[in-house]
């Protein structure tokens, strides 16, 4: 079991590794296919920290609590519809009130 623990953290090791360097080969191959250095090229995410404040940018569009907090009331107020939520909760209803009632009849 320790050879097969050993084993499998060694592979998730050299793919992880695979995968990071993978993106740094794409990430060159980007900036060799333009030919030349953009100043003004952005990049997809950015991370500041400012007086103990992060800013979070993504495609050069700002993210801030208050933008997911709007977005959360917005989707409450349309009421979404989640048809494997809704199963989900009368599936667990429905097994809860069958065990309860099993329970009561072994318990009589």
């Amino acid at each position: 079991m320790k050879l097969f623990m050993l084993k499998s953290l060694m592979i998730a090791a050299v793919m992880f590794i695979s995968v990071l360097a993978g993106m740094q080969l794409a990430n060159d191959g980007i900036h060799k296919l333009r030919g030349y250095d953009d100043p003004e090229f952005e990049n997809t995410t950015s991370l500041t920290d400012m007086n103990h404040k992060t800013n979070i940018s993504l495609f050069g569009n700002d993210v801030s609590s208050h933008d997911l907090q709007a977005k959360k009331k917005k989707l409450e107020k349309m009421n979404a519809f989640n048809i494997f939520s809704t199963a989900g909760k009368k599936m667990s209803d429905g097994i809860s009130k069958t065990s309860e009632k099993i329970l009561n009849s072994i318990a009589n």
